[in-house]
């Protein structure tokens, strides 16, 4: 089975600025969200059969470390660079108000080919989904039962359109909360809620 986490909230998603490669660290709320995500895969998962595959961005590796110690998952977290969030060039570390001034004539966040890659200098939708479907492919072959991946918020609405093949409109319109994991069934992904301490 594959489970999919975002990482905790960090001091950027607190000032809504867009991350990223960029790295901010997560807040006291993103810890106990990561708590929260790591109690209610406990009741989903064996440790011992579990491996966790993370972006090596340090709100995401912070997030698996913190799931991993509250499981008990002994198994080395694999690092995986394709799991990183998407790169928004010069965009990252802006809020919305700060893009549109820098960049008027922009396409909006709900353009088809955008899903939030409003930089000129960013990644395109094409080369995240192509990234992305290479670490889907790692993850499905590799032999542990249960296999958690801790990832980003637009990195993880395309992993759910590649598995459940959106159109990348209707992806657009997924939702990336920091206090939901998703299962990642036979041609279903299904929304797990859960408690924040």
């Amino acid at each position: 089975m594959i489970y999919l986490v975002r990482h905790g909230e960090t001091e950027f998603n607190v000032a809504r600025r867009h991350q990223g490669h960029t790295d901010s660290p997560l807040t006291e709320l993103g810890r106990r969200q990561a708590r929260g995500a790591a109690r209610a895969l406990a009741g989903l998962v064996e440790a011992q059969h579990t491996v966790i595959f993370a972006s090596p961005l340090g709100r995401a590796l912070t997030t698996a470390q913190i799931i991993a110690d509250t499981i008990g998952i002994t198994a080395p977290i694999i690092t995986d660079a394709d799991l990183k969030e998407v790169r928004m060039g010069s965009a990252e570390g802006m809020t919305e108000a700060e893009m549109t001034e820098r960049w008027p004539e922009r396409h909006p966040l709900s353009a088809v080919d955008s899903l939030s890659f409003e930089s000129p200098d960013g990644e395109r939708l094409e080369a995240l989904s192509t990234r992305l479907r290479r670490v889907l492919t790692r993850v499905v072959t590799h032999d542990a039962t249960s296999r958690i991946l801790v990832s980003h918020g637009v990195a993880g609405r395309v992993l759910r359109m590649l598995h459940l093949d959106l159109d990348p409109a209707d992806a657009i319109r997924l939702d990336a909360p920091h206090d939901v994991l998703f299962r990642f069934g036979a041609k279903e992904v299904k929304r797990i809620a859960f408690e924040i301490d």
